[in-house]
């Protein structure tokens, strides 16, 4: 998480420290602070993680993901 956090705005960042213990959003802030510079592919595959890790979650109904809502257009 720390690693496919480490380049997104602040906003994203509050949601998932506020979605996490107090204790765990403290781990993953000194994770990122002592970080350093990260390549972009490295953060890309790691964002790409957390989206494959949280879908499945979804489908198994064990989290639910807020969307946009309305009506879908395909």
């Amino acid at each position: 998480l720390a690693e496919g956090s480490h380049v997104v705005a602040d906003a994203m960042k509050d949601k998932i420290f506020g979605n996490v213990s107090k204790r765990a959003a403290e781990i993953m802030r000194d994770d990122m602070s002592q970080m350093g510079p990260v390549k972009l592919k490295d953060v890309e595959k790691a964002q790409m993680t957390i989206v494959g890790v949280a879908r499945r979650l979804a489908e198994e109904q064990k989290i639910t993901i807020a969307g946009g809502g309305g009506d879908a257009l395909v």
